[in-house]
């Protein structure tokens, strides 16, 4: 294997590590040297990855969003599925995860916004991109689901798509704190299953 792909592969590692632990610890919480030893990375050697820790935060939530976004792309892109019902089993996937994941981290995303999205100019840049991103894709699901019939055409796709986001991050809270699915299933059931149907 190549440097440059060596390279590269640690710098995965580090991101995933990283997203596990600001998960589960916070920014505040998440020590560089954790990192750099569970990777097995020299600990001079992390500026050789990132420039900072904030930068490595920002990239972190890069990092973190793309597979949602390519799940839910997967979702979108299958034929035997409108929009609404992509929708639906995209987020019928997560409950799933998250039960079986013992309710633990929510959302990076909700989790960073609160604890540093006012701090770090980076970070909000990051956070901002990325919940644009992720709530673009559910825009694109939900004005195809109008098309199709399927989802009401008296509210915009754009602030249904701000409804899904700013509601599940809110449901994840309350499941973090009642250490039960009941939130995130209220959510599918008032918004997908009710308001959002035509």
């Amino acid at each position: 294997m190549d440097m440059m792909r060596k390279k590269q592969l640690k710098r995965e590692q580090l991101l995933d590590q990283g997203v596990q632990m600001l998960l589960t610890q916070g920014y505040h919480g998440t020590g560089i040297k954790e990192i750099l030893d569970i990777v097995q990375v020299p600990k001079g050697s992390f500026y050789n990855y990132f420039a900072s820790k904030e930068a490595f935060a920002a990239e972190a939530i890069t990092h973190y969003i793309e597979p949602f976004i390519q799940r839910l792309s997967g979702h979108l892109q299958n034929p035997q599925l409108d929009g609404l019902a992509a929708l639906k089993c995209y987020y019928a996937e997560l409950i799933i995860e998250v039960e079986q994941g013992g309710y633990k981290g929510g959302c990076l995303l909700g989790n960073l916004m609160g604890e540093i999205g006012d701090t770090s100019e980076l970070c909000n840049y990051a956070l901002k991109n990325a919940v644009e991103r992720y709530k673009k894709l559910q825009q694109s699901a939900l004005l195809r689901a109008q098309q199709e019939g399927t989802v009401r055409k008296d509210r915009s796709a754009e602030s249904m798509a701000d409804l899904l986001v700013n509601n599940w991050q809110g449901a994840l809270l309350r499941m973090k704190i009642e250490q039960s699915v009941q939130p995130l299933q209220e959510f599918c059931e008032t918004l997908l299953d009710d308001y959002f149907i035509a």
